[in-house]
Formats: structure tokens, C-alpha cells, sequence
């Protein structure tokens, strides 16, 4: 890993992340999947909707790191409770991560480690088996009122206690099997899927914007979109960072944005942020789509 290691910070092996993911992967084979019931498939998708949609693309991902709404505290905490129950891990080192790939990824010395020039299996080793620690955390100004947030330290500490019991709770509700379908089935998908559209955001699809003076512009794919509750239409979200839609046309199904919009019905979230007037300045529009094709 000595290739991937530069002055601004060092690339290593994380026992924990890859412990984790395959301490959720190998459980899947001792599944019954012919016994799965309608009941299981219902809880594994509300399961998602709830964790996903609401714990980590509107919570952490549009909410806290990106800030495209208020909310208050409490609704604040629930996201963040969502969040760690879909096993992605401890929220503070998905904020600090997040700061670090758009710091870079908005450069044009991007390091090799946040660029995406590299295979889908280089990728799988590297996003799911490495961590990066920079030299100076100051440099990326993570928002000193995260840092100290008290729910998000607690829960960086006990973040897989919590996800432990919750899976010990299905097990005494429901069962071994449909524990496991709803637990380390669910969270391994989570975990490949969130990865994969990462990885193919940044690879192939179509762009409106270019951004200036930056490693890494993103695409659009309509499907990738639609499955993960927006966030695969990166080139858009490139482009307004802090708009808390991420479509931009009517092809483009965004159930993130959706789940905005009832949230501000209900008066939980306001001061919502659309694609008016958040453009980043240095995004520039294509007079046409640019499209790239895996082959």
C-alpha cells in the first residue's frame, strides 16, 4: 500500500471494516432462503426504506453533512440512530471520509486512492478493505458542532453494540432465519450496493455539469438512481451539494427527495434546499448530455 500513501495522509488495512463485512456476509449461507415468508420480504424492505432511505441518504448524508434542511435535535438523532442500523458502520467515520473524498475529488491532485481511475475489483479492495488517515484533519474544516456532537461521538463508539442488539431483538421476535434475512442479509446489500453505485457514479453514465478544476465530475444512471434513493445521480449532486434533490429531470426518480418532501409536509425538516440557486460555481453546464459507456 506504499504506492497509495502520500504527504496529506496515509492509506492502511482496517481489521474493522473488513471484519465487519464479512462477519455479515458469511452468516448468508446458512439462510433458508426457501422458507422466506412474504412477512420477511416486507420487513427487509421497510427495513431499507427506513434505514437507508431515512437513516443514511436523507439523515446523514443530506441533513448533516450537507445541511439542506433544518430539523431539530431530536429528529437530528433519530436519523442517526437509522443510520448505524443499516450497518454502514459509525457515522463519524462516514462524515469525516465524506469531507476528505470531496476535498480531494474537488481538486485536481486528487490522491489515486479517491480518484476512480482503477478496476471495479481494484475498487472493491480499496473502498472496503482500506481507511485513509490524513496528516491534518484541520485542512478539510469539518464543522466543529459535528465533531462534538454528543450523539454522534456515542454512537461512533457503540454504533455495532446498538446493531447487535437490534439483530438479537429479530432473533427472539422472529426467528433465526428471518433474523439473519433481515440483518446481515439486508446490511451486506447495503454495504455492495453503496459501494457499487460509488463506484459506477463515478465511472459511466451522463453528465449536465463539468466541474472546474476538479478530479472527479460524476454521472447520472437513471436505474442506479432509482434504487438507491437518489444518490446515484452524482453528476447532479456534484453539481448542487447542497440541494437536498438530487434529480433534475422527470426520468430521474429520486425517493430521497421524496421522503424530503413528506418530512417537510409533517414539519419535521425546513428551509429545505432545492437545485435553485445552489449551484456550485464551479459547475458548468454541457450545452448536451456527456455519456460514458463501460465499454
Amino acid at each position: 500500500m506504499e504506492n497509495l500513501n502520500t504527504e496529506v495522509g496515509n492509506i492502511y488495512f482496517s481489521w474493522k471494516k473488513t471484519f465487519w463485512l464479512y462477519i455479515m456476509l458469511v452468516p448468508i449461507a446458512f439462510i433458508d432462503f426457501k422458507a422466506i415468508t412474504f412477512f420477511d420480504s416486507i420487513l427487509v424492505i421497510a427495513l431499507t426504506i427506513v434505514t437507508v432511505g431515512l437513516g443514511h441518504s436523507v439523515g446523514l448524508h443530506r441533513g448533516i453533512i450537507h445541511k439542506s434542511y433544518d430539523t431539530s435535535s431530536r429528529y437530528r438523532n433519530v436519523g442517526l440512530f437509522l443510520f448505524i442500523l443499516t450497518g454502514l458502520g459509525s457515522p463519524l467515520s462516514w462524515l469525516k471520509q465524506h469531507y476528505y473524498r470531496d476535498y480531494w475529488q474537488n481538486r485536481e491532485d486528487c490522491p489515486r486512492y479517491f480518484r476512480y481511475q482503477h478496476s471495479l475489483i481494484t475498487d472493491y479492495w480499496w473502498n472496503l478493505h482500506l481507511q485513509f488517515s490524513p496528516v491534518d484533519e484541520e485542512l478539510y474544516q469539518i464543522p466543529t458542532i459535528d465533531l462534538n456532537d454528543k450523539t454522534i461521538n456515542h454512537l461512533h463508539k457503540y454504533w455495532y453494540l446498538y446493531y447487535l442488539s437490534f439483530l438479537l431483538i429479530l432473533y427472539v421476535l422472529f426467528g433465526l432465519n428471518t433474523a439473519l434475512l433481515a440483518s446481515c442479509f439486508r446490511t451486506s446489500l447495503i454495504i455492495l450496493g453503496h459501494w457499487y453505485i460509488g463506484f459506477a457514479s463515478h465511472k459511466y453514465g451522463y453528465a449536465k455539469h463539468e466541474i472546474q478544476n476538479a478530479d472527479e465530475s460524476g454521472y447520472n444512471d437513471v436505474l442506479l438512481g432509482f434504487v438507491s434513493f437518489g444518490e446515484g445521480f452524482h453528476n447532479n449532486h456534484h453539481a448542487f451539494p447542497t440541494s437536498a434533490k438530487f434529480s433534475s429531470r422527470w426520468y430521474e426518480v429520486d425517493f430521497g427527495w421524496f421522503l424530503v418532501w413528506l418530512l417537510k409536509k409533517l414539519k419535521v425538516v425546513s428551509n429545505v434546499k432545492t437545485q435553485k440557486h445552489t449551484l456550485k460555481s464551479t459547475a458548468t453546464p454541457f450545452e448536451r448530455l456527456k455519456w460514458k459507456f463501460p465499454w
